[in-house]
């Protein structure tokens, strides 16, 4: 069966607007361009991936929207304003699930919503249970972190990220360190959570399908300094199996293209 269409596609500029960023580390020895010149607009609730070999600065944006790293050149805005710092309305989730070891589960998470500071300790708590129910642990809210699978911990994580409610959700390879099965499973979870709340995700992943089973958008870097070079729709219905034969056709075209930008790079 022919390959799909997967077409370059344009939103229109709303929760994040990134212009013309560009970003360089000096090192020891040298200076390293990280990303050059990338320009990208992601709407309100919609759900990108950034996909790229390593050291293409998919990591690097993910901090400079986070308000982490300032960029060199060019225009970095959310919801209209220049970011200028971090803030409490776009919240990071790493590969490691960073959760502190003298707190119980509830413990974790409640000390994410010290971010909101308006809240009762009562209303505190009611939020933690609300978002430990969402990840399907409340059962093990009163667990040590110890005593938790790797999965079990990120779900922790993607709770206490939750909790505060930010608008923006940036996720660096959270997935990465788990075992197929434990992220399948959590695949659904968070596009049930997010179908449920909406929140606007940028997502980095070396891993394609995986791109394409979370994505509304998948954006292709080139290797280093990092450039976007391709973006692509997926309009494929949600809840998504990343075993689909659908999906996989759209991950063999989208590697395909990949392909083409990274193996002359690494062939000079």
């Amino acid at each position: 069966m022919a390959s799909p269409e997967v077409s370059p596609v344009k939103t229109v500029p709303s929760k994040l607007v990134l212009e013309h960023v560009s970003k360089w580390f000096q090192t020891s020895s040298l200076k390293v361009h990280a990303l050059d010149d990338v320009t990208l607009h992601i709407a309100e609730g919609e759900f990108v991936c950034l996909v790229g070999p390593s050291g293409c600065g998919k990591s690097t944006l993910l901090n400079i929207i986070a308000g982490l790293e300032k960029p060199d050149r060019g225009l970095v805005q959310a919801d209209g304003k220049t970011i200028v710092g971090p803030g409490p309305r776009r919240l990071m989730m790493f590969q490691e699930a960073a959760l502190f070891p003298w707190l119980t589960v509830l413990g974790n998470v409640l000390f994410g919503l010290k971010l909101n500071t308006g809240l009762s300790a009562a209303e505190r708590r009611e939020k933690a249970e609300y978002f430990l129910e969402l990840v399907g642990l409340k059962k093990f809210m009163h667990s040590n972190v110890h005593e938790l699978s790797g999965g079990m911990k990120q779900r922790v994580a993607l709770a206490r990220a939750l909790a505060p409610t930010p608008t923006v959700l940036l996720m660096d390879e959270p997935f990465g360190a788990l075992d197929a099965l434990t992220r399948e499973q959590l695949y659904g979870d968070i596009q049930r959570i997010w179908s449920q709340h909406r929140k606007t995700i940028v997502f980095v992943t070396h891993n394609v399908r995986e791109a394409v089973c979370l994505g509304d958008r998948v954006i292709l870097f080139s290797p280093n300094p990092g450039r976007i070079r391709e973006e692509f729709a997926i309009p494929l219905p949600r809840s998504r199996d990343i075993n689909s034969v659908d999906l996989a056709r759209y991950s063999t075209e989208i590697t395909r293209v990949l392909k083409g930008y990274v193996q002359p790079e690494v062939a000079g």
